[in-house]
C-alpha cells in the first residue's frame, strides 16, 4: 500500500435501489430462501465523507442513527477492510448524511456499508479489486454486493448471483409510510408466498429490461403480506396506483411507481396525501459512487 497524504478526503453518494421484480421460489435446507430480482440503482441516496486520520481508530458520526457503532454495517464494513487489508495503522473519520428510510427497502444500510468498502479501497490504497470487494460485501448482507459492484442487476440465490442488466431510463417516485417492517417477521410469516415461478436467464434477452419486459414481469411476493400487517403501507400503495403501476419494493415499507419523465414524477408527488414522505429519483444503470471514484482516481493521477 502507497503513502497517504495527511487528512485526504473522499465524499460519495451510497445510492438507493428498488427491486422491481422480487420472487420467491423456495426456502432452502439451510433455511435462507432462493429468490430473484432485480435491482434497479437509483441517482438518489445517502452521502458519506470519509477523512484519513494519524490515528489508528475508525470515528463513526452518524446522526440520527440510534445503532452503536459495532453494529453498525458502516462501521463494520470499515473494520472489516482494514483487517483484510492488513494494516492495523490505517485510521479514518466517516460523516454521513442520512436521507434514505431505515427498514423501507431501499437499500440504506447495504448501500452506505457497500460504499464505505469501495471508499476505503480507494482511500488507503489497498488495491482489492471488484471480486474482493464484493466478497467482503457478501459477509455483510445479502444484498452489499450489488452496491459493491454497482451497476442494476438481475440477481438470483439469496441475491448474491449477478447478471448486470441495462434497464430502460425512468423516473421513480418513491413514498415513505410511517412504519418500520420487520424483514425476519416477514420470511418467518406461513403466509408467505414461495413457490414462484422462476424466471430463466433467456427471458432477459439482450439484458435490457424496457417497459414492456417489466410489464410482463412486475410484482413483489412479499407486498400481499407487508400489506395485511401493516396498512399504512397498503394505503400508501393504493394511493400511488391512481397514478401509475405501484409496488414494493424489497421486504421493506417503501411503495414506488415509475414515470416517463422527471416532471410527470413531481407532478404527482405534490399530489401526496399531508404527512407523506417520499422522494423522485432518476433510475441509472451505473452507480452514481462510481462516477464519483473515477474522478477521485484522476485528481489523485494529476496531484
Amino acid at each position: 500500500m502507497n503513502a497517504l497524504a495527511p487528512a485526504a478526503t473522499l465524499t460519495l453518494t451510497a445510492p438507493a435501489k428498488l427491486n422491481l421484480m422480487l420472487r420467491i421460489l423456495g426456502r432452502r435446507t439451510d433455511g435462507y430462501h432462493e429468490l430473484q430480482t432485480v435491482f434497479q440503482l437509483l441517482d438518489y441516496g445517502d452521502t458519506l465523507t470519509f477523512i484519513t486520520t494519524d490515528s489508528d481508530t475508525i470515528e463513526l458520526d452518524c446522526p440520527g442513527v440510534d445503532v452503536a457503532p459495532q453494529h453498525n454495517l458502516i462501521y463494520r464494513a470499515a473494520q472489516l477492510i482494514k483487517q483484510t487489508c492488513g494494516n492495523e495503522t490505517l485510521g479514518a473519520r466517516i460523516s454521513v448524511n442520512k436521507i434514505l428510510p431505515a427498514g423501507g427497502g431501499v437499500g440504506g444500510g447495504s448501500s452506505d456499508a457497500a460504499t464505505t468498502l469501495l471508499g476505503l479501497n480507494a482511500l488507503w490504497q489497498c488495491g482489492l479489486d471488484t471480486d474482493a470487494l464484493a466478497e467482503l460485501g457478501r459477509q455483510l448482507g445479502a444484498d452489499v454486493p450489488v452496491f459493491v459492484r454497482g451497476h442494476s442487476a438481475f440477481a438470483e440465490g439469496v441475491g448474491e448471483h449477478l447478471t448486470p442488466v441495462s434497464i430502460e431510463p425512468r423516473w421513480y417516485l418513491v413514498l415513505v409510510p410511517d412504519c418500520h417492517v420487520s424483514t425476519a417477521k416477514l420470511f418467518s410469516d406461513p403466509r408467505l408466498t414461495r413457490d414462484s415461478a422462476a424466471i430463466t436467464l433467456a427471458a432477459l434477452r439482450d439484458r435490457r429490461l424496457d417497459a414492456q419486459w417489466l410489464d410482463e414481469y412486475s410484482g413483489n411476493d412479499f407486498q400481499p403480506l407487508v400489506e395485511s400487517l401493516y396498512p399504512e403501507v397498503c394505503l400508501a400503495r393504493e394511493w400511488l396506483a391512481q397514478h401509475g403501476r405501484a409496488f414494493l419494493t424489497g421486504t421493506g415499507a417503501c411503495v414506488f411507481a415509475g414515470f416517463e419523465s422527471e416532471a410527470a414524477a413531481q407532478k404527482v408527488f405534490a399530489e401526496r396525501p399531508a404527512g407523506l414522505r417520499g422522494f423522485v429519483a432518476e433510475g441509472v444503470n451505473i452507480s452514481p459512487t462510481y462516477r464519483q471514484l473515477a474522478k477521485f482516481a484522476v485528481s489523485i493521477q494529476t496531484d
